[in-house]
């Protein structure tokens, strides 16, 4: 295991080392392995710092605006005003439990940062400020207190046990539900501040499997370690931690338990995504959308969180509000592709244009102008928007930057796939045969291109090729089926008990 503590929290991966156990404790303890001898203490640090920025949507820093802390545990509160550059400092003289909240005339803050500082942290949290609509009045202008800031938020839900996938319905079609699995392995790359690296439909069971070639009895024997010293010093790293081995080792009943017990020591950003993401890889939707909104209302400036969000809201079967918050997240940060790639993949499913997509998928074509995935996207879009309207000038720009996104990438068959779709659309059949030809070229694994190019073929009154085609289909169909089902069953589903119904259901529907 190779471990590194950055800012006090862990970022691990896993290799067959005997280090490995050693690494850990080190981390977890700030000490040494029994059988050594422990460096001398170092001094108390009492001073705590909480600072950040306050900004608006778009990422604009809001000057002069009234920042409120309160705290729970240390009996310490203060308000300052942010500097010109949106930015505030608070010191503290004890640890413990805080929140902090923005305010300004003609603006209201997302929601409360609760957070735990410890002795001599610095902890940064950025605010977000949005507008007021007509008619909505500012508590600051109001005269009110800042909204209550709760830190022991009772979650609606309790996770029982397990059940396998196909005990439960599915919402929505079968390539929403692909669709949903996927944003939903996705999300698991934004864990450690990564980004999404290839929203194309990937049907691999969960990221965190042991079957990758790590060593099964050096997890299990960090595991026994890390549980050791939490007998001894109960820390929400060491939750955190403890969760990604079960969940590496197949217990995701226990690594969600984990995850948990983290967020409620501390309700970090961080701990609130993990939680959220390991809830919505085995398909608790609904207490997924729980945590992931919790989380946001405490961390507002977190892109990560809202795309979370939008990936469990599209599971659970509300495409429009996942649509609106994944355009919130590229709000946030409009250079951050995640938000984008998360959008574009509900976009290619969904029947019609969604809400903001288009807008949002144009930004990020015209940002990343060099990105495949953003002129593929934006190019589904606009097909989206004008297929069977009439609307040539809208579909021969859809038709140029999937032509852009072949040519960035020689490699990307959904480009071409999605090519010979739009041209046969609008009767250009040899273009279209062309295009799918080249699609199995780059990407064999794919069975539509076979089944469009049989479509295509048949058009043009070629039946023997058409048949031949629609053959090849069914069989590459019924192998995708079947190892799809597979990995759907090495990936068990949490069984769910909500506080205001009477017994326990598995996850929700989809």
């Amino acid at each position: 295991m190779k471990l590194r503590l950055v800012n006090r929290e862990f970022v691990v991966s896993f290799f067959p080392t005997h280090f490995a156990i050693t690494a850990v404790l080190l981390a977890l303890t700030g000490g040494l392995v029994t059988g050594q001898s422990a460096a001398p203490p170092l001094p108390p640090q009492d001073n705590v710092t909480v600072e950040g920025v306050v900004r608006n949507p778009v990422g604009e820093t809001v000057g002069d605006a009234l920042v409120r802390l309160e705290g729970k545990d240390a009996a310490h509160s203060a308000e300052l005003r942010t500097k010109a550059d949106g930015s505030f400092r608070f010191s503290l003289s004890e640890p413990g439990k805080y929140a902090v909240k923005a305010e300004k005339p003609g603006m209201r803050d997302r929601g409360v940062n609760a957070f735990a500082v410890s002795a001599g942290e610095k902890k940064h949290v950025d605010l977000i400020l949005e507008p007021l609509e007509a008619g909505q009045v500012n508590s600051a202008n109001s005269g009110s207190r800042v909204a209550t800031m709760e830190f022991d938020d009772k979650p609606n839900f309790t996770v029982a046990g397990l059940t396998d996938w196909n005990n439960m319905g599915m919402h929505g079609s079968d390539a929403t539900v692909r669709t949903s699995e996927a944003l939903a392995k996705e999300t698991l790359t934004l864990k450690n501040g990564g980004t999404a690296k290839n929203p194309e439909l990937d049907s691999k069971p969960g990221t965190n499997s042991p079957k990758s070639g790590e060593s099964e009895e050096l997890l299990r024997a960090t595991r026994e370690e890390v549980r050791k010293m939490l007998a001894t010093k109960d820390t929400a790293d060491a939750h955190r931690l403890l969760g990604e081995l079960d969940e590496r080792l197949g217990d995701p009943l226990e690594a969600v338990r984990e995850y948990e017990r983290a967020a409620r020591m501390d309700p970090s950003e961080r701990n609130y995504f993990e939680w959220g993401a390991e809830l919505l890889l085995h398909k608790a939707d609904q207490p997924a959308v729980e945590v992931f909104t919790k989380g946001s209302r405490m961390h507002p400036g977190s892109a990560r969180m809202l795309a979370g969000l939008g990936a469990a809201l599209y599971a659970s079967g509300s495409y429009e509000d996942a649509a609106h918050r994944l355009c919130e997240a590229s709000d946030l940060n409009p250079k951050d592709s995640a938000p984008y790639l998360f959008l574009g993949e509900m976009q290619k499913s969904a029947t019609a244009l969604l809400p903001c997509s288009e807008e949002k998928l144009a930004r990020f074509a015209r940002e990343q102008p060099g990105n495949a995935w953003a002129n593929y996207y934006y190019g589904i879009a606009l097909w989206k928007r004008d297929r069977g309207s009439g609307n040539s000038a809208g579909l021969q720009q859809a038709e140029t930057l999937l032509e852009k996104a072949a040519a960035i990438d020689p490699k990307f068959g959904e480009a071409y796939l999605q090519l010979g779709i739009l041209r046969s659309g609008r009767g250009k059949f040899e273009q279209a045969i062309e295009d799918y030809k080249r699609t199995m070229e780059v990407s064999p694994q794919l069975s539509e291109p076979h089944y469009r190019l049989g479509l295509a073929y048949r058009r043009v009154r070629e039946e023997a090729k058409a048949e031949q085609e629609f053959r090849v289909y069914e069989e590459m169909e019924k192998a995708e089926t079947a190892a799809l089902e597979n990995q759907r069953r090495e990936l068990r589903q949490f069984m769910i008990i909500l506080k205001d119904q009477p017994g326990p259901r598995t996850a929700s529907p989809r």
